[in-house]
């Protein structure tokens, strides 16, 4: 079996996607290369994990400014925190990549399939697997899950990482004078 990280933008077909994203620096290599590849995303900005508040609104406005530069669509989740404290309630002491990440992969990928669903997107990525501090696998497995949730609906696991993505980002970082957070979003990341 192929798995959809080896399958080309050409192979699929792929004409628009719906992209998970937790910030603008993590988005804006991806947002970049994927409009470069014929494929035209649209954002969903879906981090109750975030905190607090003022965190999470520097990150979407910051990705909203770029996204906004690039004529690209952002959809807001809602921002629900107490309810992604409740679905990670036991986890606080977890080691970041562990269960606990899992866990928040989980919550956020779910949404974005269910979006994907609701909108006739038929494929889904997220920005978090561009980030170094993150574990692969875990975000497949997450990613992988959520689609299951949804007939109709594949996660599109590519690393986001090669092929040059992560030295654009930095540019792009550079260029563009985002904010650029020091930790990943949670309070239990922040130590």
């Amino acid at each position: 079996m192929t798995s959809s990280t080896d399958i080309s933008h050409q192979e699929t077909n792929l004409q628009t996607i719906l992209l998970h994203t937790c910030c603008a620096p993590c988005s804006a290599a991806i947002v970049e290369w994927l409009i470069t590849a014929g494929i035209r995303p649209a954002l969903f900005y879906f981090n109750p994990n975030i905190y607090p508040q003022t965190e999470y609104d520097n990150r979407k406005a910051e990705l909203t400014r770029y996204a906004i530069s690039q004529d690209v669509e952002v959809i807001d989740g809602d921002y629900d925190h107490e309810f992604w404290l409740q679905q990670v309630s036991g986890l606080e002491h977890e080691p970041e990549r562990g269960v606990r990440c899992l866990q928040c992969f989980k919550i956020r990928l779910l949404a974005t399939a269910r979006l994907a669903n609701e909108r006739g997107f038929s494929q889904f990525a997220t920005t978090l697997a561009s980030s170094r501090w993150k574990s692969l696998d875990q975000i497949a497995q997450a990613g992988h899950w959520a689609a299951a949730q949804y007939d109709g609906v594949r996660f599109w696991d590519k690393n986001w990482r090669k092929d040059g993505l992560s030295e654009r980002r930095n540019e792009l970082l550079f260029e563009n004078g985002f904010y650029n957070q020091q930790y990943c979003g949670c309070e239990f990341s922040m130590r």
